[in-house]
C-alpha cells in the first residue's frame, strides 16, 4: 500500500523540476588555435567533473554545437578545452564554468584566454552568466565594507568600549542593508537559475558579545536562517555543496581528536538534516547522500548509524539508500568479536581451499580490499608494506590482498603492482565491488582492513590505517 503512495509521490517531485525543461544546445564557435577538444562536465549530480559531451577535434574557426539533455537542466557546468597552438603543440588545457537553464546558448571564444571577457563572450542577450558576473562584481564591492568591520569586531581588544558598540551597531545596520540587497536581487531576477545561488552570500547573524566560542556557537545557529530549503533547484547547485561544507567545516575546526571529529561531524549532520528535512524532500534526500559520502569517506561509523532514521521517512529522496542500508548492515555484521565472514582463497601450494581452514602458524590473518587504481589504497600500500616486512612478515600475519579492480585499465595495473608486494596473497574478485567476497564484507569502497585471529576467525579489529593495525596486535 505504501508503494502505491510514495511511487506517484516521487513522481510529482520530478515533474516540478523538469516540467519546464527542455534540451538545450551550446553553440560554440572556436578561434585563436590550432584545434582543441571541448569537453563539458556537470558540477554536480551524477557523473560531477566527469564529461558527459565530447567533440575531439574542432578546427581552428569551426562551430559545434553541445546539446545539453533537458535532465541535466538547470545547473552549472565546466567548459573544457585541452587545445593546441599548433599542429605539432602538446594539448594545454584551459576551464570556463557556466550555467545553463533554459535559454540557448551562442559562445566565441579563444581558449587561451576563455575567461577574459574581451576574448571570449556570449551573445547579448545572454541571461544567466552575464546576471552571475554582474552580481559577482556589484557583490564583491559591497561585502568589502562589511569585511572591514568584522574584522574590527574580531580583533578589537576592548569589546565593552562605547567604541566597540558603535561597531557593532553600524555592522547590523549594514548587514541588514547587504541583506536586503541580495533579497532584492533574487525577487528581481526569481526566473533565472542563478538567482538561487545569491542566497549563499547571505550574512547571517553574529552575537558579538561573549567568547570566541560563543561566537560561532551564534553563527552556527543561525546559519541557515535565510536559505530557502523549500527550493528544490538547490539540490542542483555546486554552490549549495560548498555552502554545506562551509557549515561543517565550522564544527571541524573544533576538533583536537579524532574521537572529537566524529562527534561534532556527527552533530552537524543532525542539526542540518532536520533544518533539510522542513524543506523541500530533493534537498532533504541531497543532505543525507551528502552527510553519507562524508561519513563513509571518514569512516565515521556514528555518522553513518545516525542517518538511519531518515531512510525511514518518504519525504527523504536519497539516491543512496540502498548504499546507506548496507552500509549499517556491514557495521552491525563486520565488527570486532564477529567471525570473519568466508571466502575462497588457496593454500600455500595453490590448492583451493577456504579462508576458514586456512591454516598458518602466524597469530593474525590480514583481509585487505584494495585496488591498485585507488590513490588512498596507493597511499595506504606504500605504508603497510614496509611495516608488514619490519614487522616479522608472515611470522606475525598472513596477508589476503583482495582486489576489486574490475576494468581492463584497472586489472592491468593491478597485476603490475602485486609483482612489488611478495609474500602477501594475492586475489581479484571477479565482479569488483559487486562480487559475493566484497559483498560478504559490506565492501563500498577501497582500502578496507580486517585483521582476524588465525585460530577463531573472529575479527579483532577494523584498523583504518598502519598506526591502528600496529596498536591491535600489540595488545
Amino acid at each position: 500500500m505504501n508503494i502505491k503512495i510514495i511511487i506517484p509521490f516521487f513522481a510529482l517531485i520530478s515533474l516540478q523540476i523538469c516540467s519546464y525543461a527542455q534540451s538545450i544546445d551550446l553553440k560554440i564557435h572556436l578561434s585563436g588555435v590550432y584545434s582543441s577538444k571541448i569537453s563539458l562536465m556537470p558540477l554536480s549530480g551524477k557523473g560531477a567533473l566527469k564529461p558527459m559531451i565530447e567533440k575531439p577535434d574542432v578546427k581552428n574557426n569551426q562551430t559545434v554545437i553541445l546539446t545539453v539533455p533537458k535532465d541535466r537542466l538547470p545547473g552549472q557546468f565546466v567548459l573544457r578545452f585541452d587545445y593546441q597552438e599548433k599542429a605539432s603543440s602538446a594539448p594545454y588545457p584551459s576551464e570556463k564554468y557556466l550555467f545553463i537553464n533554459n535559454q540557448n546558448l551562442e559562445l566565441w571564444v579563444r581558449p587561451k584566454a576563455v575567461n577574459n571577457p574581451d576574448s571570449t563572450w556570449f551573445q547579448k542577450e545572454e541571461k544567466e552568466n552575464s546576471l552571475f558576473a554582474a552580481f559577482t562584481s556589484e557583490n564583491t564591492r559591497r561585502k568589502a565594507q562589511l569585511g572591514l568591520l568584522q574584522n574590527f569586531l574580531m580583533n578589537y581588544d576592548q569589546p565593552g568600549s562605547k567604541f566597540y558598540q558603535n561597531g557593532e551597531e553600524e555592522y547590523g545596520s549594514r548587514r541588514k542593508e547587504y541583506n536586503q540587497w541580495v533579497a532584492k536581487q533574487i525577487e528581481e531576477h526569481s526566473e533565472t537559475f542563478v538567482s538561487r545561488i545569491f542566497q549563499f552570500q547571505y550574512v547571517p547573524q553574529i552575537g558579538w558579545g561573549g567568547t570566541e566560542t560563543e561566537r560561532m556557537n551564534s553563527l552556527m545557529e543561525h546559519y541557515f536562517d535565510m536559505i530557502d530549503l523549500k527550493d528544490p533547484l538547490l539540490a542542483k547547485s555546486a554552490d549549495f555543496k560548498d555552502w554545506v561544507n562551509s557549515y561543517v567545516n565550522l564544527y571541524g575546526a573544533r576538533a583536537t581528536t579524532v574521537a572529537l571529529r566524529d562527534s561534532l561531524f556527527t552533530l552537524a549532520g543532525q542539526r542540518a538534516i532536520e533544518k533539510a528535512k522542513a524543506g523541500h524532500p530533493l534537498v532533504y534526500g541531497w543532505m543525507v547522500d551528502y552527510f553519507y559520502s562524508g561519513y563513509e569517506g571518514f569512516n565515521i561509523a556514528s555518522g553513518i548509524k545516525m542517518l538511519e532514521p531518515y531512510l525511514q521517512d518518504p519525504r527523504c529522496i536519497t539516491t543512496k539508500r540502498l548504499e546507506i542500508e548496507k552500509r549499517l548492515q556491514g557495521i552491525e555484521t563486520i565488527r570486532p568479536g564477529t567471525v570473519a565472514p568466508d571466502f575462497a582463497t588457496t593454500d600455500a601450494s595453490g590448492k583451493p581451499v577456504q579462508f576458514h581452514r586456512f591454516t598458518t602458524t602466524s597469530p593474525y590473518k590480514l583481509v585487505m580490499f584494495w585496488s591498485a587504481d585507488c590513490q588512498h589504497c596507493k597511499e595506504l600500500v606504500e605504508k603497510l608494506y614496509p611495516w608488514y616486512q619490519k614487522a616479522g612478515g608472515k611470522k606475525m600475519m598472513e596477508v589476503f590482498a583482495i582486489s576489486v579492480d574490475f576494468t581492463d585499465t584497472e586489472i592491468k595495473v593491478w597485476e603490475d603492482a602485486k609483482l612489488k608486494l611478495t609474500g602477501w596473497k594475492h586475489s581479484r574478485a571477479n565482479g569488483g565491488i559487486n562480487s559475493p567476497e566484497a559483498s560478504a564484507y559490506y565492501i563500498l569502497s577501497t582500502p578496507v582492513l580486517v585483521l582476524v585471529d588465525s585460530k577463531t576467525n573472529k575479527i579483532v579489529a577494523l584498523p583504518e590505517k598502519v598506526e591502528d593495525l600496529e596498536k591491535a596486535v600489540r595488545r
